[in-house]
């Protein structure tokens, strides 16, 4: 009988030892955190349209001269305000981790854009005597300063963002050229043109879609204006213009 005890005793042994092998022990793993997007340094490129210039609108001029030959004629100026194009490069900082980030941001960009006008003679009578087309091209280039807020809700992929800046700007004109629109024939053309440079500001609107936490494309939507402290006139003489582009980001994180 104690033999028999024994063996039982032995083999509820084995068939624990058995059982306790065949167990596999599990140790809790923590889930990686989520990526973060757009964090620290970034460069920038991008470009676009200058889709409009606030030059002002049609302005006409009258020979109110009793006696003189002219007298009753009018000069009608229409200022063109043709599409452009401009295109540049950015340096940037985003602080922060949260939801609302600070930005300061260097945004240097050339911005091109066709000027001019369309010049209409007319007598006493409303009947045109003369017509010509004036047209340049304005070169500029645009130094600014800008901060902005940028917006990282949710997983952060997509980040839309605000702000302004101010800066300098510098323009050259190319030269003027004078077109008959009848014949075609270009009476005037000076080959040469003026320089200005002065203060600018810009309120600047957009968003990033991120690929991967350190690149995204962005679009983005300025009104820049282009003032005139250096020039004394009755009138302002600033220029508003619409930029309207898209560009790549790449952040070092």
């Amino acid at each position: 009988m104690k033999k028999l005890s024994i063996l039982a005793s032995v083999l509820l042994g084995f068939v624990t030892s058995s059982l306790q092998a065949g167990q596999e022990v599990y140790k809790q793993v923590a889930p990686p955190p989520p990526p973060m997007y757009g964090l620290g340094f970034y460069g920038a490129i991008d470009a676009g349209a200058n889709v409009y210039q606030n030059r002002g609108s049609d302005r006409t001029f009258s020979d109110q001269i009793a006696g003189t030959e002219d007298f009753g004629d009018t000069l009608t100026v229409s200022p063109k305000n043709d599409v452009g194009f401009f295109g540049g490069i950015k340096l940037g900082y985003v602080f922060g981790t949260g939801v609302i980030r600070p930005t300061v941001e260097g945004d240097f960009f050339y911005n091109g854009f066709r000027g001019g006008a369309d010049f209409t003679l007319r007598d006493s009578d409303n009947v045109v005597l003369a017509q010509r087309d004036v047209t340049t091209w304005i070169n500029t280039g645009a130094f600014m300063a800008n901060f902005i807020l940028r917006f990282a809700p949710g997983n952060q992929r997509f980040q839309p963002y605000a702000g302004g800046g101010v800066g300098i700007y510098y323009a050259e004109s190319a030269g003027t050229e004078v077109v008959n629109p009848v014949t075609g024939v270009v009476p005037i053309n000076t080959g040469g043109g003026r320089s200005h440079a002065d203060l600018a500001w810009q309120v600047v609107a957009g968003s990033d879609y991120f690929f991967t936490p350190n690149i995204s494309a962005f679009i983005e939507y300025h009104y820049l204006n282009y003032t005139s402290t250096q020039i004394n006139t009755r009138e302002s003489r600033d220029l508003g213009q619409h930029l309207v582009g898209a560009g790549v980001r790449f952040f070092f994180h």
